[in-house]
């Protein structure tokens, strides 16, 4: 008897503090979300975990006995929490601790994780606004009969809002709003999870069972739950960064393990709107929830920017699709019997392509060296990578709200410019701190390469053409070639702006409509 009494006061006390612990979160959440602009919170967000990531690699213990460069450490770090990629040290030089730290940065610093905690912030914000229970009851007749949620009137039209009614009140609709907020909360909790985890348990089973995929692991001294993990994690991401120093060209021939990996790229990134919806739609169909009902319909008036309409959705699947097709036709007919394709068979040739046309806009993993391929080839893929992840063809309007929607501007919105001025200046500037190399060494140091870097480091994506001594015109002896991206043989300055455009490309969506206070057009 006793100790079901400690059990029973011990169970009431662990309630309490979580109660607390709950409520000064929610406390802190909404006071840092109402005073401050989403811009500066994620870009706090980012500054803070890359920071800590820097941290970490500082005091742990590298693989092998190097000294690794303090701004090399940070510029990894940041690679890594923004999702770019750009790598500045070998890979293989990371311990196994290490690797599972650049996961967790890669997890926490995903564009679908730091989505989540949007809806958390914005979840807090409502139910403080309203004071409502955050664990509300699920008696249905008694939520209508205390006035606190509504039901939803049926309506198959897109963006039907209920609370446009007159019939609704405030509170009713805030308290609805509430509940789609935190059911979309859990939907993508668990979608990021479940995505993940089926990844995982196939990729190990795969290089567990494969012989010539573990013995390359085995080979490289890499535990296979560790690359498993930051693989899956990495590419769900949309980060690139894979433990092997040769990133994926080492299992270019293991046909299998691409085609496991490859579904991530998409699910992580551009498909993702029409995958959450598709998921909420399941959800909708077994639980019967009217939120779920509720977040198909409006989808624009619930505020999360992946929760896209069906007719953008559709006309998304579409253009990726038409791009993938795009450059793996393009790919294939300028590359199919050349040196990058040599001891593939055409079923390998095939996967091989279709991975890395898909990795151009997204993850950025390559299964060939990008420093071999052709100009015209390389030119397509800073097209690919400075488009954004949702770019769609979309003929038609979706709302016609949007045809009287006022374009009135303040001064500060006409005076900032466009993504593409920004990656213009970067450009220009990287090239006068690399000034002496492009003089010296032009071919390895060329305006091509450099904007491939600095596309790919604005577009998250990680494609880098490498460095090879081979190619200098000088030849220095001193000089070892090494499994590092391009911008890891760039000045100190050289990385620190490549840095900027790091976080720049992570939170270009809050200046996609810059420059439009800019008229060109030619005198009649």
């Amino acid at each position: 008897m006793g100790v079901l009494l400690f059990v029973l006061e011990l169970n009431t006390m662990m309630k309490s503090t979580l109660s607390y612990f709950s409520r000064s979160l929610r406390f802190l959440a909404g006071l840092i979300a109402f005073h401050f602009h989403s811009f500066f919170i994620q870009l706090c967000y980012l500054m803070i975990l890359s920071l800590v990531g820097y941290l970490g690699l500082k005091v742990s213990k590298p693989r092998n006995p190097v000294r690794l460069n303090d701004l090399d450490l940070f510029y990894t770090s940041v690679s890594a929490s923004t999702a770019s990629s750009m790598v500045a040290v070998e890979m293989e030089v990371f311990s196994n601790s290490q690797l599972i730290l650049f996961t967790l940065l890669m997890f926490l610093g995903g564009e679908v994780f730091t989505s989540m905690l949007d809806l958390l912030f914005a979840g807090y914000n409502l139910q403080n606004k309203v004071s409502i229970n955050p664990f509300p009851p699920t008696n249905h007749a008694n939520q209508i009969e205390l006035g606190l949620v509504l039901s939803i009137p049926h309506s198959d039209s897109e963006n039907h809002n209920p609370c446009d009614s007159n019939i609704i009140n405030v509170a009713s609709c805030d308290r609805l709003k509430y509940n789609c907020l935190s059911y979309l909360t859990y939907a993508v909790l668990g979608y990021l999870v479940m995505v993940q985890f089926v990844g995982f348990s196939f990729v190990s089973l795969y290089m567990t069972l494969v012989p010539s995929a573990r013995q390359v692991l085995k080979n490289k001294g890499i535990k296979i739950v560790t690359f498993s993990l930051f693989t899956v994690v990495s590419t769900f991401a949309s980060c690139g960064f894979v433990p092997t120093n040769e990133n994926m060209i080492v299992f270019k021939k293991n046909s299998g393990l691409l085609l496991l990996i490859l579904p991530h790229v998409f699910l992580g990134n551009a498909l993702y709107p029409p995958c959450l919806r598709l998921l909420i739609m399941v959800l909708k169909k077994v639980t019967k929830k009217e939120e779920f009902s509720y977040l198909l319909k409006n989808s624009v008036d619930v505020g999360y920017e992946h929760l896209l309409s069906d007719l953008r959705c559709c006309f998304l699947v579409a253009t990726v699709l038409g791009f993938n097709l795009i450059q793996f036709v393009m790919l294939c007919s300028l590359e199919w019997k050349t040196k990058i394709m040599e001891g593939l068979n055409v079923y390998e040739k095939v996967v091989a392509s279709l991975f890395q046309v898909t990795n151009a806009r997204h993850a950025g993993e390559s299964v060939f060296d990008l420093s071999s391929i052709s100009s015209a080839i390389l030119v397509l893929f800073v097209v690919m990578m400075y488009l954004p992840p949702y770019t769609t063809f979309l003929p038609v309007r979706e709302h016609e709200k949007d045809v009287n929607k006022r374009n009135e501007k303040s001064v500060v919105d006409c005076l900032v410019l466009s993504q593409l001025s920004y990656l213009v200046i970067f450009i220009i500037l990287i090239c006068i701190t690399e000034s002496k190399s492009l003089k010296e060494d032009p071919l390895n140091f060329n305006v091509l390469y450099i904007t491939l870097e600095v596309i790919s480091a604005y577009g998250n994506v990680g494609f880098s053409t490498g460095y090879s001594c081979a190619r200098q015109l000088k030849t220095d002896a001193t000089c070892k070639d090494s499994w590092v991206g391009f911008s890891g043989r760039w000045s100190s300055k050289g990385k620190f702006i490549l840095i900027l455009v790091m976080f720049f490309g992570r939170l270009k969506k809050f200046n996609m409509k810059g420059g439009k206070a800019w008229k060109l057009s030619w005198p009649v």
